[in-house]
């Protein structure tokens, strides 16, 4: 299978080039936690799955395979077939932690002012 990174819908425009690569409902939350660590599939769905509602096991392949295609994850074999795979950031993958390090910063302040909260909601961004 080959894996083809999202086209940029507005040509030679670095916003929407950003925005297909690392754009929508749960790729910078992915990217978040492989920040952290390295992960299996399960072990990076469990982590979804307590600080929101879940994710699918479809969307979160379609998710990382965009990812992978882009060049920002590698998906690593941890052993003999049927081993579990590990997902980790590429080198290229770590260049988005400081986007993400301010998408993150500008997402708890704007929370606080709009719902007025002294935390967000998502513990995920209030580790950091």
């Amino acid at each position: 299978m080959t894996l083809t990174a999202r086209s940029n819908p507005v040509s030679n425009c670095p916003l929407t080039a950003t925005w297909a690569a690392v754009g929508g409902k749960w790729k910078l939350t992915i990217l978040y936690w492989l920040a952290e660590q390295p992960r299996h599939f399960a072990a990076l769905r469990r982590q979804l799955d307590e600080v929101s509602e879940g994710i699918s096991p479809k969307v979160l392949t379609q998710q990382l395979r965009e990812l992978i295609a882009d060049g920002l994850l590698v998906r690593t074999r941890s052993g003999a077939v049927p081993a579990p795979v590990i997902y980790s950031l590429t080198e290229y993958g770590t260049s988005v932690l400081p986007m993400l390090e301010l998408v993150r910063r500008w997402g708890k302040a704007h929370l606080q002012r709009t719902r007025g909260t002294a935390e967000p909601t998502l513990s995920c961004l209030a580790s950091r």
